[in-house]
């Protein structure tokens, strides 16, 4: 991953259609450059394309003599078929235009935009160099018809037929082509239907696609602005503690249009789904945030470009163990050396957590706005408009979540070294201490026995509390806070199972803090659970979960339950009234940018981790808890059914309906009923709450190719095969 792209013979194909009634001119500028380094303080030299003719086409050949640049990009020519005019710049900026400082050069960046748009010829360099270079191909399209352009990026070398644009050219993209329809193939489960599979490929396309190269050295970056704590430098910038930083590789971004940088908590779902079509370099990714070029001394993981110090929910754990197993259960390996690595650096961020995001230590977790930006009442980044702090429901939730996680690693890791049975014990009693803080019936505890669900905790200057009552996913996620353990994994354990029975027995006042557990409370197939959540809470929880007019929609569970559109919730402070009401599609309040909206609609993620926990509980329980979905149906289901239901109702997002309409694309016919749109997905940053219809980034939030992921293992499940053996072994015979 952290290699450099060799070009060997790289071919590419342009065809453009036009779907209109009269013919049309068109531009196209397949353009090669030179990523801009000479300009920095000992760039090195500058590298030179130059323009000509061979065989009766245009060439750009592009040579480089930087030795250690040749190691990874060795002198190539691009050979463009035909004659199109090749216009050639400076790949330099343009400072006149910016900052109205005089063009190092007199050939710029934006040259041939000037060029061809407003006709300005000596904005390019009359000789045929530069270090940016375009083929301006001028077409003519009729009505109806296309115009293909083929291009052939190929070292210098390489033998080449004589004809690089013969039958050959088009022969290649048809065996290509060939060689994507077998894999994607290969990766579908044999039970989806046609149009699952189309969405599972276009979801995984499109993450495929989100990969871009990353380049950020807070060092240098710090220092030109002047605020470079290590060099004396006094200007407060962002970032000033994340000096340490080199982040120099391909990552998946959440959308390669609109958000092109990293966030880690999406890049662990990230590696979740890429784990189907690419697990190496999903696990990759998991890595490279732990890294210590990326994560911080203190063992914080960065956020994102703009506030690395920000604090996303810490999901590595789950999904480093999610990538583990599925490749040794779907694919007989065990990569056993990625997990020590993972664990190892994941104990230090748990410590960081434990050390700077419990105030007073009282295993009640806070974090900000842990990604759910306007969900709240407030920003929970910010001050607080009251003073005093939050005690959160999720952050506290997500801390347990953790602690099974690790727990989970270590009891995989103790097979191969006897040494991580002790850290699965500290694991499960961290646990037990932030069940009994969220738990606690005094008043200080998150759950509200009145209403049946978790709530933020607002701690006053004065000493007073209350409970902030937004029914949000906020509320849910103590719900995802489970886990089972297997027999086997027991027997591998035993110091930490005689440790964890010790504990309750001499305080058994801890039991009525958890979900009953130990002898005497094993489910199906001998199975213990440990979650935050009791059987008599869970059906609470989830007769709201499933209830149509609060959390469950027809394609998913909503961010903020329904009940708010008639009853909002209301909060006064300092003169200020502070409102959360259901929005089920874009957001009102100008929070965060205004740019996402937590306050109703669906989210791809925490769905996801929703299904993964009605599995788990349904692997403790079996037949035995059944509930009706959707609540007043009188439908009673066991949880894998729910669960089922729930990814349903997910997919369903992507999937023609009866009327042969996708709901994510809302409204828009065209793309309804355009044979040509119709089937090119979408793939939103989250969706409307009530009609499915994509909202936020368009072009392929990597979340929400976790859809993939939901069809692939609803494909693979036999519901008895993991009521029996367990999420290692419960796939359908022969998967």
């Amino acid at each position: 991953m952290s290699g450099r792209l060799r070009p060997n013979d790289v071919l590419a194909r342009i065809t453009a259609h036009n779907r209109g009634p009269d013919a049309a001119p068109l531009h196209v500028l397949p353009t090669l450059w030179f990523r801009n380094t000479w300009s920095w303080p000992d760039g090195g030299d500058v590298p030179e394309l130059r323009g000509g003719t061979e065989g009766g086409h245009a060439v750009i050949a592009a040579r480089h003599t930087d030795a250690l640049f040749l190691e990874s990009l060795p002198h190539c020519t691009l050979r463009c078929e035909g004659t199109p005019e090749l216009l050639f710049t400076g790949n330099d900026t343009n400072t006149k235009r910016l900052y109205g400082t005089p063009n190092a050069q007199p050939y710029v960046k934006d040259g041939i935009n000037d060029c061809v748009v407003a006709g300005i010829r000596n904005a390019v360099n009359p000789a045929p160099e530069g270090t940016k270079a375009a083929a301006w191909y001028r077409l003519h399209v009729p009505a109806g018809g296309s115009a293909t352009i083929r291009l052939r990026l190929t070292a210098d070398g390489v033998p080449l037929p004589a004809d690089p644009f013969g039958a050959g050219h088009d022969a290649v993209f048809a065996a290509r082509q060939h060689e994507a329809d077998e894999f994607y193939r290969a990766i579908t489960p044999p039970s989806a239907g046609e149009d699952e599979a189309l969405v599972l490929r276009q979801a995984l396309a499109g993450m495929l696609w989100s990969k871009q190269y990353y380049y950020f050295d807070a060092y240098k970056w710090l220092e030109e602005h002047q605020a470079h704590p290590l060099l004396g430098q006094q200007r407060q910038q962002r970032n000033r503690e994340w000096f340490h930083m080199v982040n120099d590789h391909i990552i998946s971004m959440p959308d390669k249009w609109e958000y092109p940088w990293y966030a880690a908590w999406d890049l662990a779902f990230h590696a979740v789904a890429l784990s189907t079509a690419d697990p190496e370099f999903a696990k990759g990714q998991l890595d490279l945030m732990l890294r210590e070029i990326y994560m911080h001394p203190s063992g914080q993981l960065p956020a994102y470009e703009w506030n690395f110090s920000d604090v996303n929910p810490p999901v590595h754990a789950w999904a480093t163990l999610f990538l583990y197993l599925t490749e040794k259960v779907l694919h007989g390996r065990q990569d056993v050396e990625f997990l020590k690595r993972a664990f190892t650096r994941l104990a230090l961020n748990f410590t960081w957590w434990v050390n700077r995001k419990d105030r007073d230590g009282n295993n009640i977790f806070e974090g900000g706005f842990l990604g759910l930006d306007n969900i709240g009442v407030f920003d929970r980044s910010a001050p607080l408009p009251t003073g005093g702090h939050l005690e959160q429901a999720d952050g506290t939730a997500w801390m347990a979540f953790f602690c099974q996680n690790m727990m989970e690693i270590g009891a995989e890791l103790t097979v191969h070294d006897p040494v991580y049975e002790d850290f699965c014990a500290k694991f499960v009693e961290h646990f037990l201490w932030i069940a009994m803080a969220i738990n606690r019936p005094d008043g200080n505890g998150l759950w509200d026995e009145e209403d049946g669900f978790y709530y933020d905790l607002l701690r006053l200057p004065d000493g007073t509390s209350q409970r902030l009552k937004v029914r949000s996913l906020v509320g849910l996620l103590p719900l995802c806070a489970v886990t089972v353990v297997e027999e086997e994994q027991r027997a591998r354990m035993p110091r930490a199972t005689a440790a964890l029975h010790t504990r309750l027995a001499r305080m058994p006042e801890l039991l009525g803090y958890i979900h009953a557990t130990g002898p005497g409370h094993l489910g199906c197939a001998n199975r213990g659970i440990i979650a935050l959540v009791s059987e008599e809470r869970l059906r609470r929880i989830l007769a709201r979960v499933l209830d149509e007019n609060e959390f469950l929609g027809p394609y998913g569970i909503r961010a903020l339950s329904r009940h708010h559109l008639d009853h909002p919730y209301l909060f006064r402070a300092g003169g200020q009234e502070y409102r959360v009401g259901y929005l089920p599609a874009e957001s009102d309040s100008g929070m965060f940018g205004g740019n996402s909206n937590w306050r109703g609609p669906v989210w791809m993620p925490v769905n996801v981790l929703i299904v993964r926990a009605l599995l788990s509980y349904y692997m403790y329980y079996g037949d035995s808890f059944r509930i009706e979905c959707p609540t007043g149906s009188g439908v009673l289901m066991n949880l894998y059914e729910v669960a089922r239901e729930l990814a349903a109702r997910l997919t369903r997002t992507f999937l023609r309906g009866p009327d042969g309409a996708r709901p994510v694309f809302g409204g828009t016919e065209k793309f309804h009923t355009d044979p040509h749109w119709r089937d090119c997905l979408l793939f939103y940053e989250y969706f409307h709450g009530d009609n499915g219809a994509g909202i936020g980034a368009s072009h392929q939030t990597g979340w929400t190719g976790l859809v993939a992921k939901l069809i692939e293992l609803f494909g693979l499940f036999d519901p008895q095969a993991l009521l029996k053996g367990g999420k290692q072994k419960g796939f359908k015979a022969g998967t």
